[in-house]
């Protein structure tokens, strides 16, 4: 599920158009309008089953209307955390350029992903379920993957191995 601005632009968490008292989840005021996507063959968000192309669903809906006043803990809800069910191929040179596969579940808002603190390139989020990523140079050994998004950093350790 992503959630966006009325010109289609998506929203992070630390951008979501609120404004707080700085209290603890507090009702915030929504500043303007937020949409949902999910896909247009399924009845409710996306649950990784589609035929819809579009990684985060070609359907919007209205979330959540400018002036409507919500707890910070819903819109937190709206973000979870990205899960890492398997990285494939789990092994690859210490050159870099494996074209890595990541399934899990949230991956729809990864931003980056590193090996061992260091930054993959040509991240596609394919799916909320499904991203690929090249993995970069890093020396010989066993190294952490870290998907990093809107809900902070999950970590798969000794995720992928460098030889």
């Amino acid at each position: 599920m992503g959630l966006y601005k009325t010109d289609g632009s998506r929203i992070t968490k630390a951008a979501f158009p609120s404004t707080t008292a700085g209290i603890t989840d507090p009702e915030v005021i929504v500043t303007q309008d937020v949409f949902a996507t999910r896909h247009s063959d399924e009845g409710s968000y996306y649950t990784g089953t589609s035929n819809d192309t579009k990684p985060e669903g070609s359907v919007k809906t209205l979330a959540f209307k400018a002036g409507q006043v919500v707890r910070q803990s819903a819109i937190n809800a709206l973000y979870p955390p990205a899960v890492i069910d398997s990285i494939s191929p789990a092994t690859g040179g210490v050159a870099g350029g494996t074209v890595v596969t990541i399934t899990g579940k949230n991956l729809d808002g990864v931003t980056s992903v590193t090996f061992n603190g260091v930054a993959g390139t040509a991240l596609n989020i394919v799916s909320a379920t499904k991203l690929t990523v090249t993995t970069p140079a890093v020396t010989a050994g066993v190294r952490d993957v870290v998907l990093v998004d809107d809900a902070g950093n999950t970590t798969k350790t000794g995720g992928f191995t460098y030889a």
